[in-house]
């Protein structure tokens, strides 16, 4: 009878401290490189800690972080590496992602922190003038290949020229090889300022919007849920999230 109680009492330990170093588990946060909702400081593709991450959602989920006391990492990877690990493991999550029917079943959502504009854009000076999405059939379209954005005109029937590196869009449409390049209207001029030194895109059209959040994972500690969500609305409703998105759609 003594050895069962103690072999209980041994066993409730166990759980007590399994429990203490679960509740002490590091929140472990990826993201990849899409300037300028996340991107590493230094240009590589990859970051290991948060000081050398920055970006609009990065920013904003930093700032949350502040105001809680949960222990983190930050990793900036490539995209499929940082969301199969955030689908899979507790106390993961993944930033910013869309929330999609096919991901509802493995996250939570904290958000949203930023929104897609799903744009057309033209070339600098370009007279193309587009009223609505049917316009836009006429033309050759510049896409990226496996983008949601791309996917999602040609299977509407418009003339979707994709290719697998985006960086390489712009400069087709200042050569007139595509009329309108498909893009979001803050990640789009970014990047044809950085990769080509093209100015003054025309957002012809923007047809299009989607919400993006900090996605975690369903099996993580609902008081670490909670903590993150009462801080996302802290900073909406100080004005901290306002104030960090001025400095990147200025």
């Amino acid at each position: 009878m003594q050895s069962k109680y103690r072999a209980g009492l041994l066993a409730l330990c166990l759980s007590l401290l399994c429990g203490q170093v679960a509740a002490q588990e590091k929140f472990r946060i990826y993201t990849e490189n899409y300037p300028p909702f996340n991107m590493s400081i230094s240009g590589q593709t990859f970051a290991h800690k948060p000081d050398d991450i920055t970006g609009l959602c990065t920013d904003l989920v930093k700032q949350m972080l502040t105001h809680t006391s949960i222990s983190y990492s930050m990793k900036l990877r490539d995209w499929s590496a940082g969301l199969s690990r955030a689908m899979k493991k507790p106390n993961h999550g993944i930033f910013c992602t869309a929330k999609t029917e096919e991901r509802l079943p493995y996250f939570n959502w904290v958000g949203p922190l930023a929104e897609i504009q799903w744009t057309l854009f033209a070339k600098p000076g370009s007279s193309i003038k587009l009223n609505k999405l049917e316009d836009a059939k006429k033309y050759r379209i510049g896409g990226y290949k496996g983008d949601v954005l791309s996917d999602y005109l040609i299977e509407r029937g418009f003339n979707v020229i994709n290719i697998t590196n985006d960086a390489l869009n712009p400069r087709k449409l200042v050569l007139g090889q595509i009329d309108l390049w498909v893009s979001d209207k803050l990640s789009g001029p970014y990047l044809a300022s950085e990769t080509e030194d093209i100015e003054d895109l025309v957002p012809a059209l923007v047809f299009n919007s989607t919400p993006l959040y900090l996605a975690v994972n369903k099996e993580t500690s609902p008081k670490t849920l909670e903590s993150l969500k009462n801080a996302y609305k802290l900073i909406k409703s100080n004005g901290e999230a306002d104030a960090i998105t001025e400095q990147y759609v200025q």
